[in-house]
């Protein structure tokens, strides 16, 4: 039986792990133009990238915070180390090359076993850089392109990451966008030429182990003309009693006839200010499904966001949050139709006990020229205690009358009678209890691979213990 299988049935306290901070090298605490030039420096950065880096800090110190969501007055940049590079001294291709420390962490994740047995290819960030990128040599074959961003940004790929780099989410678009633009560091660049299909998942993890740290990864795909890809994204972090702070950003690109699927489970720890950014430009008969788990932070701003741009593109987003104690996830999903025929489905699941907030807030835009066009949007909610609140938030900027529009949501609690009935089936009530729960989300953990829908009905057990009552 693996180490990861025995963790997971015990504890959710198996990501809490750490090892002690071991550093080759990192910038002080704060944001100012020095520091930015520093890491610019330290990537070796093209002159335009360094440009790019110095206008988004403008733009970050010129934005205002948001203040239309969950408060982030705990999260005080000045204290936030932008970069930290872990103890490696370039990214390796064999798991025993890694550093002991860094390797036994992903040992203990279970990644390499995971590469093993069921991946196509695997990247591994830790703290702020690539430690390991690896693809299957059939799929490289294949003409696919699996590697670090930077690499890609100082190689063969300069030209496509320059075209592409933060052009579906610009500095503009948000402050933290602006941050990212600033201090980026790490992130996978995956290539999928026209009418190759990688029929095995390719997966990227992000740990991050430094207290007081951000990370800040950049995730680039693009998928060509009929090309099928399933890219999974994974992260923790132990948790410290200071703030951490994760403001990746994600671009995908899909192409004509093109299908991508992009799954992640992001379980940081709950001290955690998760500000991500994920965004999607869909093709003419494209199409995009958004797979997503959000179980940790303490705080989430997190709403990935599909563009129908081509007749008959598709958008699925499938989503579960769960909060717990001390959490207020504000998550949700956006979908622009700017094309005719084109369709989107969002099915989420939110989930709230021991006075977490759970709130689900959607925007659904569809064009004038989106004639034609089906939208669905389903949510519930569960609140497991009379402390936890949950809330939906829908926006909808309809501009043709010829479009098919639905929007459902449901809000309760657990059924004191179906508790009951499965007490009297011989299970415990905390085990019916999460039964229920288990039931509640499978929507989404029948969409997931197989071993992360394991661990996501283990974690919702294990948030359920002293939840009774």
């Amino acid at each position: 039986m693996s180490e990861k299988t025995v963790i997971q049935d015990v504890s959710r306290e198996f990501y809490d792990f750490r090892y002690a901070e071991n550093a080759a090298y990192k910038v002080d605490s704060g944001l100012t133009e020095a520091i930015v030039r520093q890491i610019s420096e330290e990537k070796k950065d093209p002159e335009w990238m360094r440009d790019f880096r110095l206008r988004s800090l403008e733009i970050f110190h010129k934005t205002p915070m948001p203040d239309w969501g969950p408060s982030i007055e705990g999260l005080n940049m000045d204290h936030i180390v932008t970069y930290v590079r872990p103890n490696t001294q370039r990214m390796q291709k064999s798991w025993e090359d890694v550093p002991e420390d860094i390797k036994n962490t992903f040992e203990r994740l279970g990644i390499p076993q995971s590469e093993r047995e069921s991946l196509a290819g695997v990247g591994a960030q830790y703290d702020s850089e690539l430690v390991y990128h690896n693809v299957r040599e059939e799929v490289a074959r294949q003409g696919v392109i699996y590697t670090d961003i930077e690499s890609a940004l100082h190689g063969s790929y300069a030209d496509m990451i320059r075209d592409h780099f933060m052009k579906l989410v610009p500095p503009t678009d948000h402050k933290f966008a602006a941050l990212h633009g600033a201090v980026w560091s790490g992130g996978s660049f995956v290539y999928v030429p026209r009418g190759a299909s990688v029929e095995i998942p390719l997966q990227s993890y992000f740990r991050l182990n430094a207290p007081g740290a951000g990370q800040f990864e950049h995730t680039l795909i693009i998928v060509e003309e009929g090309a099928y890809l399933h890219f999974i994204e994974g992260c923790s972090a132990p948790k410290y009693n200071v703030a951490n702070l994760h403001a990746g950003c994600v671009e995908l690109f899909v192409g004509k006839g093109a299908t991508l699927r992009y799954s992640t489970i992001e379980n940081w720890s709950k001290n955690m200010y998760n500000l991500n950014t994920k965004r999607a430009l869909v093709e003419e008969g494209g199409k995009i499904e958004w797979v997503s788990g959000s179980f940790g932070s303490h705080v989430s701003y997190l709403y990935p966001m599909s563009i129908l741009h081509g007749r008959g593109a598709r958008s699925e987003f499938t989503g579960v949050t769960f909060a717990g104690e001390g959490q207020n996830l504000d998550t949700g999903c956006k979908v622009v139709h700017q094309a005719p025929e084109t369709s989107s489905y969002v099915n989420t699941r939110s989930i709230s006990k021991s006075g977490g907030i759970s709130t689900f807030r959607s925007a659904l835009v569809i064009d004038r020229k989106a004639e034609g066009s089906k939208a669905s949007v389903s949510c519930q909610s569960l609140m497991l205690d009379d402390i936890s609140r949950s809330d939906t938030i829908p926006a909808m900027d309809i501009r043709t009358a010829k479009a098919d529009v639905g929007h459902e949501a449901k809000i309760g609690r657990i059924s004191d009678e179906a508790v009951f009935y499965l007490m009297s089936r011989g299970l415990s009530e905390e085990d019916a209890r999460a039964m229920i729960v288990s039931g509640f989300a499978e929507n989404v953990s029948k969409e997931l691979p197989l071993e992360y829908a394991v661990e996501m009905n283990n974690l919702i057990r294990i948030e359920m213990k002293g939840a009774i009552g």
